[in-house]
């Protein structure tokens, strides 16, 4: 699910940066993007590969999460809840479906976060997004 599709989930932008500031970041690893390899000139500087006996490191292997999905989930309702708690402060709860709409509003959030959080059901107050997500149908850890 993506925000550029109109659906719930992460955004490509960052929202810590600029536009200005994403595409000088952009532009400084564009050499290891062409090249496939890193592009240090001091070798020092180069993260070590794994060893022999240590399994590799990927950041994203095959698509899964890092870290892996706790028991109970799935890698949607993962996505889901980070997407909901990225645009949730602590000091939002506790709340109505309705305050919690509103406040994600304030902190800019996207349509499709506004429009998740609307589906609560009302007259429920949620006191953590573990609250939220259940009510919205999602599976959690156990």
């Amino acid at each position: 699910m993506s925000e550029t599709d109109g659906t719930f989930a992460a955004s490509s932008r960052s929202t810590k940066h600029s536009p200005r500031v994403d595409e000088e970041l952009e532009h400084e690893v564009q050499g290891m993007l062409k090249a496939e390899r890193a592009t240090r000139a001091e070798e020092w500087r180069e993260v070590e590969p794994s060893g022999e006996d240590q399994p590799a490191i990927q950041a994203d292997p095959t698509g899964t999460l890092t870290g892996g999905v706790p028991v109970g989930m799935t890698p949607e309702a993962v996505v889901a809840r980070a997407e909901l708690a990225r645009w949730l402060d602590r000091a939002d709860f506790p709340s109505t479906g309705a305050d919690l709409v509103e406040a994600a509003r304030d902190h800019r959030a996207p349509d499709a976060v506004a429009d998740e959080l609307s589906r609560l059901p009302e007259g429920e107050t949620y006191e953590r997004i573990g609250d939220v997500v259940r009510a919205l149908g999602y599976p959690t850890e156990t």
